[in-house]
C-alpha cells in the first residue's frame, strides 16, 4: 500500500509525538508534578496511528484508560491534553477529565474511559448512528487484550453484527491485561479467531510496525465503511512501561523489556524502512524530532503556568439541566 510522502512525514510525526508526551508525562508524575493514576501508552505508538491515519474528524474513537496516544493520533491538542493532565481548567476538559477520561468532540474523539471494556458498546452506538445518518463514518473502539475476556466487548461485536454497522474494533495485545499474562487469563491461543467467530473479518498486525498496522486497518476500515458491516484489527505489541505509572513489574521476565526496546520499537522500525526505500531522510526525520522535543517542551511550559479550576467551578459540566 504506497503511502505519499506528507502521510509518512504526519505518520512519524504523531508516532514521535506520542513517545515523547509519553515519557515526559512519566518525567513529570516521577518528579511530582502530576497527580492521579496514568498509564503509559509508550511503545505501542504504530497502533494508534496506523488507524487513525485512515480516519478523519467525522470519524469516532473510543479510547481506554491508556488512552493518550490514540488521542494525539486522532488530533487532540497536545498543549491542551498536557493542561488536562496538569489539571487545568484551561484543559481539554478544564481539567476534570485528566488522564482516563481525555475527550474533543470535535475532533470525533468520544473520551477515554477507565472501565475495561467500557468503550465498544458506546462505539457500536456510534456506528449505529452513522449508519441511520447514512454519512459515511465509521466508529473505531481500542481495547485492551484485558477487555476481550468481557462481557461488554461480546456483547458489543455480537450487536454491531446484528445491526451490521460500520464499526471497527481494535484490540491491542500488549501481553498483560493489568499485571496477569495473557498466557493465563485467555483460555484459548487464537484471539482473532475467537473474535471472528462474532461474524466478521479481524485483519492481524505486528503491532511494532507502522506499516503492517496500516494495512490491516486500511483493510478493516475501508469493509466497515463501504457498508459491509463491522470489522477489527489485531494487533500485538507490548508496552515499555507498566500498567500505570509506578507499577513495580514484578510480573516481567528478565531482559523483557530491554529486548522490547530494542527490537521492538517501531520509531527505529520506521527510520530503517525509510533508511531502506529513501523516502524520508535521516536529516528530515531529526528535524521532526526536534520539532516534537521543542512542542513537548511547549507544552509541559504551558500547563505548569495555565489556571486551575477555582472552587466556583467544582459542579460546572457536571450536572445537565433538563428544566
Amino acid at each position: 500500500m504506497a503511502i505519499p510522502k506528507e502521510k509518512l512525514i504526519k505518520a512519524y510525526r504523531m508516532m514521535k509525538t506520542i513517545r515523547e508526551f509519553e515519557e515526559r508525562t512519566h518525567a513529570e508524575i516521577m518528579n511530582g508534578q502530576i497527580a492521579g493514576f496514568t498509564h503509559l501508552y509508550t511503545g505501542q505508538e504504530a497502533n494508534a496511528v496506523g488507524v487513525c491515519e485512515h480516519l478523519s474528524d467525522a470519524d469516532t474513537i473510543i479510547s481506554t484508560h491508556r488512552g493518550h496516544g490514540h488521542c494525539i493520533a486522532k488530533g487532540a491538542d497536545v498543549i491542551g491534553m498536557m493542561k488536562e493532565l496538569f489539571g487545568s481548567s484551561a484543559g481539554l476538559c478544564k481539567g476534570k477529565g485528566g488522564s482516563m477520561h481525555v475527550a474533543d468532540v470535535d475532533k470525533g474523539i468520544l473520551g477515554a474511559n477507565g472501565i475495561v471494556a467500557g468503550g465498544p458498546p458506546i462505539s457500536v452506538g456510534s456506528a449505529l448512528a452513522a449508519k441511520i445518518r447514512k454519512n459515511g463514518n465509521v466508529a473505531v473502539s481500542f481495547s485492551g487484550d484485558g477487555s476481550v475476556n468481557q462481557g461488554t466487548c461480546f456483547e458489543a461485536m455480537n450487536m454491531a453484527v446484528v445491526l451490521n454497522v460500520p464499526a471497527v474494533f481494535v484490540i491491542e495485545n500488549n501481553y498483560y491485561s493489568e499485571h496477569t499474562s495473557i498466557n493465563y487469563a485467555v483460555g484459548c491461543d487464537d484471539l482473532k479467531a475467537r473474535t471472528e467467530a462474532f461474524g466478521f473479518p479481524v485483519f492481524v498486525a505486528d503491532g511494532s510496525d507502522f506499516f503492517a498496522v496500516y494495512e490491516a486497518a486500511g483493510k478493516a476500515i475501508e469493509h466497515a465503511r463501504a457498508g459491509n458491516g463491522p470489522a477489527g484489527v489485531f494487533a500485538e505489541q507490548g508496552r515499555y512501561h507498566g500498567h500505570f505509572v509506578g507499577d513495580p513489574q514484578t510480573y516481567r521476565g528478565e531482559g523483557e523489556l530491554d529486548e522490547l526496546r530494542d527490537k521492538y520499537d517501531c520509531l527505529k522500525k520506521f527510520r530503517a524502512t525509510m533508511a531502506e526505500t529513501g523516502e524520508l531522510s535521516e536529516e528530515e526525520l531529526d528535524a521532526i524530532d526536534a520539532e516534537v522535543m521543542a512542542l513537548i517542551d511547549q507544552a509541559v511550559e504551558d500547563a505548569k503556568a495555565a489556571p486551575r479550576p477555582t472552587p466556583e467551578e467544582v459542579t460546572q459540566d457536571v450536572y445537565i439541566n433538563y428544566a
